[in-house]
């Protein structure tokens, strides 16, 4: 399975990527042969205003967009600015195919200075990607900077997310395959054929 990890962090060292990765570590702890791709917009910012006045994607652009189109799961983390998602996040998404996240697995995250931004998930992020028709996993991740201590339940969010993803990923891949139940099944033609049943008398 092919999981990518879109980051919109701006610093080096970054939160955001820091939270990015473990949420696809915890994907790599349950699922076999997961191959992860971490996509960096801060790299592609120049890329990405380009395709807005030229409509053309750059080579490290393109090459973004179609392993997000091409990937089984997304996990998408922003910094939050003005108690949204950043502009370079929303832009990244705006030069996506209109159709490209149709149906496909989507863990939503964010970052930022204070627990009273942790519904950016509920109210920018789950709206832009049910826009986009991806299947937003149920549980969001939201780690202020005071989360990082470790004793808040950020790790608790990031072990329940993942695994709703992977269930997800799991689920929707092309080798999984529905069980054939364990008896036979008579076609209703059959059963007609056999007229109707004797009456019970107890």
């Amino acid at each position: 399975m092919k999981l990518v990890v879109v980051s919109a962090g701006l610093s080096v060292p970054s939160s955001t990527r820091l939270l990015g990765d473990r949420l696809a570590a915890a994907v790599e702890r349950r699922a076999e042969d997961v191959d992860v791709q971490v996509v960096e917009l801060r790299d592609l910012a120049v890329e990405i205003a380009h395709h807005f006045t030229n409509g053309v994607p750059g080579r490290a652009l393109g090459a973004a967009l179609d392993a997000v189109t091409g990937a089984d799961g997304l996990i998408v983390v922003t910094p939050v600015f003005s108690a949204a998602y950043s502009g370079l996040f929303k832009s990244f998404f705006d030069v996506l195919d209109k159709d490209a996240l149709t149906g496909k697995p989507v863990l939503i995250a964010a970052t930022g200075g204070t627990a009273r931004h942790s519904l950016v998930l509920e109210h920018a992020l789950r709206p832009l990607f049910a826009y986009l028709r991806a299947v937003v996993v149920p549980t969001g991740v939201y780690a202020a900077s005071e989360d990082w201590g470790g004793t808040d339940g950020l790790a608790d969010r990031v072990e329940r997310a993942a695994a709703e993803l992977t269930t997800l990923m799991q689920g929707l891949t092309p080798t999984h395959r529905t069980p054939k139940p364990d008896f036979e099944v008579t076609p209703f033609a059959e059963l007609l054929k056999q007229g109707p049943p004797l009456p019970h008398h107890a």
